[in-house]
């Protein structure tokens, strides 16, 4: 029986697990630092409410991969959700994205269509910042996303960021419907402790190390050690940040990570009704506030929002700037055949969500049964852009 480690035991470490499962022939050992699996997706309670850390809604353009998940676990459709953005120059709450119905209740709307029938585009754009002036032009970008992104990425300038393309959900201006995701599908679990369950049926029968840190890695020959023994393995899945498995020879990544604050509201709902997210574009240390009952579905006569505010806690977003994802490429190319990196830490990509975890992980099965891969970070929609 050939010998699999997978290192980090949140979504995509579980749906790799779970897979060569499925597949036999292997003897998997998963370890992850944290005392328990699921990472951040993990369901906590406060004030007798679930959440976990940042909204975790399940959002995907596959059918195959929802209904991967859906049968493990039941997903109840959520089609309806919308998000707003708070505008505090106007005083108002318009949708996000931004839609044309809005643009004709602002005060500066006769400079709005001025700029918007003289936008460059954005062929030529070459930051964050190029981006949304040619596709939206200067006011509208001031007003929904200078403030917001350099809030987002503590300060740095949206003129450095050179990564961009993940930016718009959709499309920057948008018509008719006005939920955020128009041709995806978005769900969440019926279980009231969420995706929990996932990870348990997924690990079942693996040999799980928890709230245990790997002390040496030598991944050119798939050797670590665990626990003071020296181990060696067929095939690693990692999906922890790549220069932590090369002692960071070439550098450290850099990283966002989150503070999360939970308030408990003494009414049945706050948010309009549909509106899981509010946006805050302007000064605010905090960049949204989330509904949690919106997506888990709870009943109660309180409610529960979690604000989430950027920080250096942890390693949730990866820094979209092109010299650091090359910098990864760098650590990529260290990895020899059977070990891959996936996951948004892994794959050291920011728009990787739950989805692309678990697309990735398919996809690199179907490498592993044609009997090599072109890449350690297998291929998923999020991440076709940058392989073209």
């Amino acid at each position: 029986m050939k010998k699999a480690l997978v290192i980090g035991g949140g979504m995509a470490g579980c749906a790799a697990t779970h897979l060569l499962m499925q597949k036999g022939g292997w003897d998997i050992t998963l370890v992850d630092t944290a005392p328990f699996l699921g990472a951040g997706v993990r369901t906590s309670w406060y004030g007798g409410h679930p959440y976990t850390f940042g909204p975790r809604h399940f959002l995907t353009r596959r059918e195959d991969v929802f209904n991967y998940l859906n049968e493990i676990i039941p997903l109840r459709r959520c089609p309806e959700h919308e998000f707003i953005t708070y505008v505090e120059q106007d005083g108002a709450f318009y949708n996000f994205p931004i839609h044309v119905d809005d643009i004709a209740k602002m005060p500066d709307k006769d400079l709005i269509e001025k700029e918007r029938k003289e936008l460059k585009g954005i062929e030529n754009a070459h930051n964050l910042e190029d981006y949304w002036i040619g596709s939206v032009g200067q006011t509208l970008y001031e007003k929904y996303i200078k403030n917001y992104s350099k809030k987002m990425w503590l300060g740095a300038e949206n003129s450095l960021i050179d990564d961009f393309k993940w930016s718009p959900k959709g499309a920057p201006i948008t018509e008719g419907p006005r939920a955020a995701w128009t041709d995806a599908i978005s769900a969440y679990p019926y279980a009231a402790n969420g995706y929990d369950d996932y990870f348990d049926i997924a690990t079942k029968g693996a040999d799980i190390h928890l709230s245990t840190r790997i002390e040496a890695y030598d991944i050119p020959n798939k050797t670590v050690i665990i626990d003071g023994e020296k181990r060696s393995f067929d095939l690693i899945v990692s999906t922890i940040s790549p220069d932590i498995l090369f002692d960071e020879a070439y550098g450290e990544l850099p990283y966002v990570g989150r503070d999360l604050d939970l308030i408990v509201f003494p009414t049945e709902s706050v948010f309009p009704e549909n509106v899981y997210f509010l946006y805050y574009a302007n000064n605010e240390r905090f960049t949204r506030l989330v509904e949690y009952k919106r997506f888990t579905g709870h009943k109660s006569p309180t409610t529960l929002i979690g604000m989430e505010v950027p920080s250096r806690n942890g390693k949730f977003y990866p820094m979209p700037y092109l010299s650091e994802i090359n910098k990864a490429e760098q650590y990529y190319a260290e990895m020899p055949e059977g070990v891959y990196s996936i996951g948004r830490a892994g794959s050291y990509q920011y728009g990787l969500d739950m989805d692309d975890c678990i697309e990735q992980a398919m996809n690199m099965m179907e490498e592993l049964d044609h009997g090599g891969r072109e890449h350690p970070v297998p291929i998923c929609s999020a991440l076709e852009y940058r392989r073209k």
